[in-house]
């Protein structure tokens, strides 16, 4: 490290517009006529961040995989969006519901019951372990396809509609449609991709391509903050994926000049800021 280290943060780094919104829904229902109410619970973590749901739960906001829990009186709908059963069952109990759902996600919803309902097989690029992946395919018909980045497409009908996981890059996309369309007759596709996704890891990459060390700071959790991570990573730069500043080493400095900032759609401006902070104390300077 020289004289200084020099700090560049990510203009895109942090929350997303539908995170933002998810969070300010589940604080404001946390607190009725300016009281604070323990009555509410997330279906799950509202979004994949560690510290924003200790931070809620201090509001008296709890995660609950339980729909049958007795003390519900409000449930919240995580940024991820739920199965459609799941929707459908929470409607019944009579609990306030409060609907974070991104409308990113709640658009590939819609468009995986689009294409089911036209007859189209559907299939979802992305994770199949994932909450978002989870809902979608409850919206895709019996016969949807899941697959990930690294997977070939199995054998197929004539007619195949394409959604994705929101988070997922369009390399990826890309790559199935030019597999499909030499297999099936007739080809739909919505491009489902955030584009506050595609923004962020373009701007990640030609951050990374000009400092000695990137710092990805983000729930260990987080799709997309592990995409950030494994983009820089693929660079060959020194790249840490951490979720808070307590996590930084003095070493990982000592050969650097300048250090980039990036961080995944669900990390709290005050996370970002404890880790500049941490960076300054080291002996860097903001750009």
């Amino acid at each position: 490290m020289g004289t200084s280290l020099k700090i560049i943060t990510a203009k895109r780094a942090g929350f997303c517009f539908g995170v933002k919104r998810a969070v300010d829904m589940a604080f404001d229902a946390a607190h009725k006529n300016g009281k604070k109410c323990c009555d509410v619970y997330t279906l799950g973590p509202i979004i994949h961040n560690p510290q924003v749901i200790e931070k809620l739960k201090s509001e008296g906001v709890q995660p609950t995989d339980d729909i049958d829990n007795p003390k519900i009186k409000t449930i919240i709908i995580r940024t991820h969006g739920v199965q459609q059963e799941v929707s459908y069952k929470l409607s019944q109990k009579g609990y306030k519901v409060v609907d974070a759902t991104c409308p990113f996600v709640k658009k590939a919803q819609q468009y995986a019951k689009l294409l089911k309902e036209d007859g189209y097989q559907v299939i979802i690029i992305g994770d199949k372990d994932h909450p978002e992946v989870k809902g979608l395919m409850s919206y895709a018909g019996e016969d949807v396809v899941v697959v990930n980045k690294d997977d070939g497409l199995p054998h197929l009908k004539s007619r195949v509609g394409f959604v994705v996981q929101t988070t997922q890059p369009l390399s990826v996309l890309k790559k199935f449609i030019s597999e499909a369309v030499e297999h099936v007759k007739e080809l739909k596709v919505f491009n489902t991709i955030c584009n506050s996704t595609a923004l962020r890891l373009k701007e990640t990459k030609e951050m990374a391509g000009k400092v000695d060390v990137m710092v990805v700071v983000g729930g260990k959790n987080s799709a997309n903050t592990t995409q950030l991570a494994q983009l820089c990573n693929s660079m060959s730069i020194p790249a840490y994926h951490i979720e808070t500043a307590l996590e930084i080493k003095d070493e990982w400095f000592s050969n650097a000049d300048k250090v980039g900032i990036t961080a995944g759609a669900s990390t709290p401006d005050w996370i970002i800021k404890g880790v500049e902070k941490r960076i300054r104390d080291i002996g860097g300077e903001g750009s």
